[in-house]
């Protein structure tokens, strides 16, 4: 079966950075758009970053572009999520996601997801 398995997540202050990874098994990494979402406490979870199976195209939420950066490693079926400048506003549990479009846009387009890892920024 897939599993997304997620890491990185830690406290860090304000102003600081962090990479996550996710490694995924069991499906045709290669061939799935990969993403990140996260959930604040109390809060829906919502999209972060995408970015396609080639590793050539991404999107952001707004929130984050300029800060965060997506990338992949399709040889060792593992993306990343290099989050720079963090803020308190970023603190949440952050998923790893896979899905089947060019680029996933949305939980609909999402087919599998990660357990996720606290990030907590303080300030």
């Amino acid at each position: 079966q897939v599993q997304l398995v997620e890491s990185g997540g830690k406290l860090v202050q304000a102003g600081g950075s962090l990479r996550l990874s996710c490694a995924a098994s069991g499906l045709t990494f290669s061939r799935n758009a990969m993403g990140w979402f996260r959930q604040a406490p109390g809060k829906e979870r919502e999209f972060v970053a995408t970015i396609d199976w080639a590793g050539l195209s991404t999107y952001y939420t707004d929130s984050v572009k300029g800060r965060f950066t997506i990338s992949r490693d399709n040889a060792k079926n593992t993306v990343y999520l290099q989050m720079n400048s963090l803020k308190s506003e970023d603190t949440a549990v952050y998923y790893c996601a896979a899905g089947p479009f060019a680029l996933i846009r949305g939980p609909t387009g999402v087919r599998s997801w990660g357990q996720g890892t606290q990030v907590t920024v303080s300030s």
